[in-house]
Formats: C-alpha cells, structure tokens, sequence
C-alpha cells in the first residue's frame, strides 16, 4: 500500500518510482504503461500541503504545512515543507473523528482527537472533500485490518494486498450511499503536490524550533553533496551520489520513539517517503522538480525483471500450496488404508469363527457410532441453517428497513428542492405590486436573484455537509462496534485468567495450610518458614488492591446484601481456610460470568409476565439474578398467602403490638442481637434493619398465637428483609414459609414435624449415601445435632449467601423437598473429606463449618436436582407419616410413663405425709 512506501527503509526508494512498482504484482512490462502504474500510484499517495490553524498571542494565524500519511500506524504528520526529513508533529487518526463546517470559510475542516482538535483548510472544497474521504478510508481499512510488520513491509503487502482492496473497495461501495467519491484534484494532492511554491519563511514553527533546525541543517548538507557529486546522467546512479544518503540516514530518527510526547517535544518522521526521496534526489541532480517524471522510467528495465520474479515467486507459492494439500490429502487416505489393512489383518489372523464374529461386531458397532456422529452433526447443521436462515430475515428487514428512511430521505430532500423552487417562482415572478421604476426594478430583480444563488449554494453546501457526517456517523459506529467487541473479548479472557489465578492462589494456600496441619507447633526453621508464608498469604488482598487498579471482580469485604465474603476468624488456621473459601468462590464466579450468568440473566429478561411452568421451575433452580429476585419473591408469596392477604393487616397487627407488649417481647429483643453477626446491615448501629426485623417478628407474634415466637423465626425473617425491603413483604413471606410451606408444628413447642424431618433425612441418606451412613454409624455420629438448625432456618446459617439465595429461590416455588435435595448433596459435596476422618470428635469438629466451604454453587445444583434423582413427594409423605406415627407413640409412651412415675413419686408423698402425721400423734400422747 502507499503509506509503506514513506517509512520504507532509504536504499530501497533511492529509485524513484522502483518501490512502488515493486509491490504490484500486475505491473505492466510495457514502458508507457509502467510509467502510467507508477503514477497513478503517485496520484493516490496521501500528501500535500494544507494549511493549519495554530499558535499563541500574535502569532496565531493559518499557517502552510506539508501532510503525509503514514498507513502502519495510522498517523498524519506534518512538516513545514516536503523537503524537511524531520516532521513537526503527528495526529492518531486511529481515534480521531472528521468535521466540516457548511456555514464556515470554504474548504475548512476539523479532526478531532481525545487529546485535541486541528482545524484544517484545503485551497478549494473538492480538496477539503478529497482529504476527509481518503482519511476516512484509511482510518477504516486501519482497523479492519492490522498493519504489516514494518520488518518485512513489502512481503506483508504483497501476500494481504487483495484482501486490503478488497475491504477497500467494499468501504468505498459503502461510502457511495451517502457521498459520491471525490476525483484526485490534480497537482494538489499526491507526491506531484511537492512542485507547489515553498511556505514563505514566516510560517516556520517556533514551537518546533529543534526540528526546524535539524530540517535546515539537513537540506543545506543534502544541496552541498549535490554540489559536490554534480550533475550525473539521468540513467545512472553512481556509489558517490548514494553514499552521502546512507551516511545520513542515523541522523532521522523513527518517528515512533518512545519517550517523546507529540505536542511538547519535535518528533522525527519517516525519512524514507517517496516525498522525500523524491525532492532530495532532485536536488542533488540539477536542484529542478520536472525531474519526476524522468525519474519514473530512469529504472524500467529493474522494474520489469523485479515485477516478474514477484509473478513467478506467487506462481511458486500456490503450487506448493496445491501440493501440501494434495500430500495431506494422500497422508489421510494413506491412513484410512492402514486403519482397513489392520482390521483385515486381525480378522483373518483370528483363529475361531468366535473371535471374527467379535472383530465384525466391533466393526457394527464402529458404524453405529459413526452414524450417530453424522447424525448429530446433521442435526447440526440444520440449527445452523436454521440460524442462518433467522440471520438472513433479521438483515432483510433492517436492509428494507435502511431502504424505509433513505425512500423518507429522497421524499424530504424532493419537498426541500420544490419548496426552494416555489420560492424561486415566488421571487421570479411576484405578486401584483406598486410598479417600480425600471432601473430599481432591475436591480431589486439583480438582488433577489443573487440571494436565491446564495441560499442554492447554502442549500447544497449542506447537503454536502449532511452527506459527509452521516458517512463519518456511520464509520464511527462500525468502529465503536468492532472496538467494543474487542473489548467484551478482552474482558471475557481476563476473567478467564483471573479466575485461574485465583485458582491456583487457592491451591497454594489450600498447600500451606495441609503443611501447617502437617507441622503442627513444631520450632524448627521450617515451621517458622511456615507461619511467615501464611501470614503473607493473609496480606496479599491489602497488597493486590494497593497495586491493582482496574480490577474485574475485586474480592470486596461485604457481598451485595451485606454478609462477609471472608468470615473474620480468630484461629490462624480458620482465617486461612476462609481466604481459600473466598478465592475459590471468586474463581467459581469469574468463569460463570459470560457462561451462565449472562444467558442467564437474558432468559430473565425476556421472561415477561410470571406464570407457573416447567420453564419457570429450571430458571428459579438455577438461580434468580439480583436485579430480578425481589419481584419474584414477592410474586412467589402472594402465590402462597393469597388466600390469607388482607389490606391493612400489617398495620393492625403493628397497631396491636403498641397497645400491650406481647409476651414473646423480650426474647424477640434476646435474639436481635444475636442476627447474622456476619452481615453489616444487623450489625451496624445506625441501620434500619434491627427495628424492621423487631416489628416483623412482633406482628407474626400477634398473627399467629398458637406459635407466637420460636427461636429461629428471627433468620427468617431477615433473609426476607435483606431481599424483599419492605417490611410487609418482608411479614408476609415469613407468614408463608411457616403457615403454608412447612408441614405443621414445624415451629411448636414440641417442634414435631421437625423431629420427623430429621428422622426422614436419616432414611433418604441411607438410600442415597449408604457408604457416608455406615461410616458415621461407626463412629456413633448423631447426624441430627448439626442437621436440625439446617431445616428450621432453611440453611440462613450454613451456606454462603450466594449459594443460600438459590437454594431460597427453589425453595419458596417447590416447597421443604428442595430442603431435601440440597441436605443430601451437602453431604454427597464433601463425601469424601468425611470419609478420610476417622474419628468421632473430628467428625463433629468437621461438621460444624464444612457447608462454609461450599463454593462451587452449580456443582452444588447439579447434585441437588440431579444426583439425587429419583426424588419423589409421594415418597417423601410415606416416610414423613410413618416416623410421624412412630414419633407420636413414643412421646405417648413417655408422657404414659411421665404420668406413671408422677402417680408413683404422688402415693409416696403421701405415704410419707401420713407416717409423720401419725408420729406427730404418738408424740403428742406421749
């Protein structure tokens, strides 16, 4: 492409014309037409003087400058004129948008960029229009396609130079819907621009003065060796003559250096520019710029031979390409070969009919395998098709769409033309008036017709205008598309490698921590190595978020409804396991973020109005999103309280409580305190939540008498409020979970339906977990001392609040089975941890926290509504009214041997009562 010429290296363009002509593979052998190549390749270079609007105080004014475009980095700079080897300054087109101005002075536009904006102006408005397209276009084709590696800038050109125009050209066919494209002004833009007059003096940057000075010092050198060397034939270019050249080239530095900021310091350009090259090789051979032209077929014969290695070098290369192919195509069926050779080999090596029969079936059951292959990639490519197909109709109806407001567009600017003409008419022929004199009568006619020329150029110097901005509206939002695609993809991938380190930092303190359990409270050098490792594993998060400061998911100290993310532990070896917990739990988020949480949370979306179903039932299972859960929650609880819901209850209940004290009062105030200690909404003093949470508790109190309050309720209630708000709904949900979710008397005195639960859970773990059962069998392991508070709190106090909400989610659709299935694959998650324990006390000691440890909520799902299949509620009833009938004998049997032992310890006491009163009576004889 062009803009590789200016930074190509000096001794390949010290020909003119030979570096361009090199690149295309279609150059001609003829010598007109090569010369007709090179300078059509010159007319597209983009170049040419332009003048820029600038400087401080006195001094700011327009001033001329020489532009050139640099393709690999998508760059313009500027330079005072094409001669100087050092550009003033560069503009990143990368991220610039293009303005220009309709009612402004013709020819002036604007490139803005995130640091600044330059005002330019063209020597007429075809230029200015010429200029704004040709960026346009480079700064498209830039990040529609990367630029060549600059160490092997002809090789990259060649090998991408189709695909190049072909994008090219299919930007141009797109630019063509809003603004015809320009023709080359000729002798204004190009390299044939440089034969224009030099800027006067005054019009050298004093901003820039270094390399101003460099500029000068150069080009009086460059006229001195061309002096010296003197005038040699136009054929020939002599070791002397280049020489000099190559001795210079250390003096321009790269323009990319790194350390120089564009504004404040000079910055060195492409020495190598056809430009450049150009006038300096003018210069040194007779000073006079119609050398261009003779410099074009100075060197036809090198072109020639150079253009038909490069056909032959292509020709080469897709041969050998048609030949690799071939050669993998004969390796494969080469191999397939093989593979019927062996299988041959073994059917006739085999010694009974028995083992054949085996091959061929082996055989059968390959093709069956085969065939169910094919299938599912037929069905496949039907989905895909199917795909393409929906593909195909979205973009017709946005192509008849787009078609919709260009018709809208024509129907406007045709009612503009006829409203312009009617004025016409209007001004040309007006209304019956006081006759005028004939010499004002021509000069009003003079005048009005002057105006209309004037609002016609007006009018199309819009139209040009609103062409041009919706074309360059139209580029940015393709860009800002493509751009932001890159960005999701950057993001997604830095997820991803988030969530391995945390992995592998899990892993590292998971190791720390098996070495300290290793090591014990051993002093050796080692240990000590030991507890110095764990404590700066204890620091990393004070550091990390110190250094870091763009970060996708920081482990932050509360959740997003309060609770600790890291539980704060006193014992070392604790606070070690829950910086694991957290890390493992970030890791488990990052990778579900664009996985599962986002079609996730799309699903919702789109879900609309709520209503009962199949659909409904998996998406609560997986998980209701935060931005949603509140509005199902409360649509769930009316599902179950509906019957029960009166308007205005609340506040009567609340309106009650004020007028006596109820006598669960004060053991409701006992437990506010004792809350979520870990969550900062029932923990910090100045919160709302203690007061809502007591008015909730005390209304239920008051709603239902025969509970009144049960140590247990309080939880409860608060997971309601911290997801729900409001303290009504808050009070109904509590309402619902304990009068319709549970079985009865789950929350009595005597806690019935509670103690079958239990006993049922000990049957279903059986069933499903027989190895888990036998082993805490062995070490006489009572289940139910941990198991108990998981189904009276619904796990408040047990799981993560990430995965705790799912399980609610669940739970208040399905009922107290979803408690079930999430109790059993608790225990199916750490199976294995339990059975390397082998001793009652560390059994117990493990049990205590080991829900803490849950991360992984999907595995946890999984083996809840999967694992644990078949899980029947007609099952689960049997159980539930069989240990029910058992229970209640035994408590009959024991309140039968309670009143027994009662009539017993009753006939003593007076059986004693009535020896004294008669040793009382032998005393008072005596």
């Amino acid at each position: 492409m062009e803009g590789a010429g200016e930074n190509a290296p000096e001794s390949s363009s010290s020909v003119p014309g030979s570096d361009e002509s090199a690149r295309d593979p279609q150059a001609l052998p003829l010598e007109e037409e090569s010369g007709d190549c090179a300078r059509s390749l010159e007319a597209k270079k983009l170049c040419g003087y332009l003048s820029k609007f600038g400087g401080k105080g006195p001094i700011r004014g327009w001033k001329s400058r020489w532009f050139f475009y640099d393709e690999r980095k998508c760059q313009l700079y500027y330079s005072r004129t094409a001669q100087d080897a050092n550009p003033l300054d560069s503009i990143d087109l990368s991220s610039a948008v293009f303005d220009c101005k309709a009612d402004g002075e013709e020819g002036i536009f604007e490139i803005k960029t995130p640091s600044r904006v330059m005002t330019l102006k063209a020597a007429t408005k075809q230029v200015m229009l010429y200029w704004l397209q040709q960026l346009q276009m480079k700064r498209w084709e830039f990040h529609n396609s990367p630029p060549a590696p600059p160490a092997a800038p002809d090789a990259a050109l060649a090998g991408n130079g189709p695909a190049l125009h072909l994008e090219l050209g299919q930007e141009e066919a797109e630019l063509e819907e809003f603004l015809c494209p320009v023709k080359t002004p000729p002798g204004l833009v190009g390299v044939a621009a440089a034969l224009q007059p030099f800027p006067a003096l005054q019009n050298i940057s004093l901003k820039h003065l270094g390399t101003e000075i460099q500029n000068t010092m150069h080009n009086i050198r460059g006229n001195k060796q061309a002096q010296a060397t003197g005038h040699e034939p136009p054929g020939e270019d002599s070791p002397q003559s280049g020489e000099p050249q190559r001795e210079e080239q250390p003096l321009a530095s790269d323009p990319t250096t790194p350390g120089r900021e564009p504004e404040d310091s000079p910055k060195p350009g492409p020495k190598s520019s056809l430009t450049i090259s150009f006038v300096q090789k003018a210069k040194r051979q007779n000073n006079t710029f119609p050398f261009f032209s003779e410099g074009i077929t100075w060197n036809r014969t090198a072109q020639e031979k150079v253009a038909a290695l490069e056909q032959q070098v292509l020709m080469l290369t897709k041969e050998l390409k048609s030949q690799k192919e071939l050669v993998k195509i004969l390796h494969k069926a080469l191999e397939a070969a093989q593979q019927e050779k062996r299988a041959s080999s073994a059917y006739l090596a085999a010694a009974e009919d028995k083992d054949r029969l085996e091959l061929v079936r082996h055989k059968v059951r390959q093709i069956a395998e085969l065939g169910r292959r094919v299938e599912a990639l037929e069905q496949e490519r039907e989905s895909l098709a199917h795909t393409a197909s929906l593909r195909e109709q979205e973009v017709q109806e946005l192509q008849q769409h787009v078609q919709l407001l260009m018709d809208k567009n024509h129907a406007k600017q045709q009612v503009i033309c006829k409203l312009s003409e009617k004025v016409t008419q209007d001004f040309t022929h007006p209304p019956d008036q006081s006759p005028l004199p004939p010499d004002a009568a021509d000069r009003d006619f003079l005048s009005q017709q002057e105006k209309i020329e004037h609002l016609k150029d007006d009018m199309e110097a819009y139209r040009t205008q609103n062409r041009f901005l919706n074309s360059e509206i139209h580029q940015v939002t393709k860009i800002w598309r493509k751009v932001a695609e890159k960005e999701k993809a950057l993001l997604t991938k830095c997820a991803y490698l988030q969530a391995r380190n945390c992995q592998v930092e899990s892993k590292y303190l998971a190791g720390l921590r098996r070495l300290q359990e290793a090591l014990g409270d051993e002093t050796s050098e080692c240990s000590e190595l030991l507890r110095q490792l764990v404590q700066e594993a204890l620091q990393w998060e004070a550091g990390e978020a110190s250094s870091d400061s763009i970060e996708l998911s920081p482990i932050s100290k509360y959740d997003e409804y309060g609770f600790l993310t890291v539980p704060d532990y006193e014992v070392e070896d604790l606070k070690l396991l829950a910086k694991i917990q957290a890390l493992e739990v970030r890791s488990h988020h990052l990778l579900g973020l664009e996985a599962v949480d986002r079609p996730l949370r799309e699903r919702w979306a789109a879900l609309g109005e709520l209503v009962p179903s199949a659909e409904l039932k998996q998406l609560l299972r997986a998980g209701v999103p935060r931005e949603h859960r509140p509005r199902v929650w409360r649509w769930l609880v009316h599902l179950r309280v509906q019957h029960l819901h009166t308007p205005g209850c609340y506040q009567e209940l609340l309106s009650r409580g004020r007028a006596r004290e109820h006598p669960a009062a004060r053991q409701i105030e006992l437990d506010l305190n004792r809350t979520f200690p870990n969550n900062k909404h029932f923990t910090c003093p100045t919160s709302s939540f203690p007061d809502k949470l007591r008015r909730v508790l005390l209304a239920f109190s008051w709603q239902n008498p025969t509970i009144g309050y049960c140590q247990g309720l309080n939880r409860l209630a608060a997971i309601a409020l911290l997801v729900l708000e409001e303290e009504e709904s808050a009070f109904w949900c509590l309402v619902a979970i304990v009068e319709t979710i549970m079985p009865t008397d789950y929350y009595s005195n005597t806690l019935t339906a509670s103690q079958v639960d239990q006993r049922v859970l000990q049957d279903l773990l059986s069933e499903k977990l027989p190895r888990l059962m036998a082993h805490l069998g062995q070490h006489h392991v009572d289940l139910s001392l941990i198991t108990f508070n998981w189904f009276l709190v619904v796990f408040a106090d047990s799981l993560i609040s990430n995965i705790l909400l799912r399980v609610w989610d669940a739970f208040l659709y399905e009922g107290t089975k979803v408690v079930f299935r999430y109790a059993l694959a608790v225990f199916k998650y750490n199976e294995k941890e339990i059975l390397r324990l082998h001793n009652g006390l560390e059994i117990y000691q493990y049990l205590r926290f080991f829900t803490k440890t849950i991360s992984n909520s999907r595995k946890l799902m999984n083996i809840a509504f999967n694992d644990m299949n078949p899980f029947r509620m007609k099952q689960l009833q049997q159980l539930r009214m069989v240990h029910r009938e058992r229970l209640e004998a035994e408590l009959r049997e024991l309140e039968q041997l309670k009143a027994e032992y009662m009539e017993r310890r009753t006939s003593q006491r007076r059986a004693m009562s009535d020896s004294c009163a008669s040793e009382d009576e032998v005393e008072g004889e005596a």
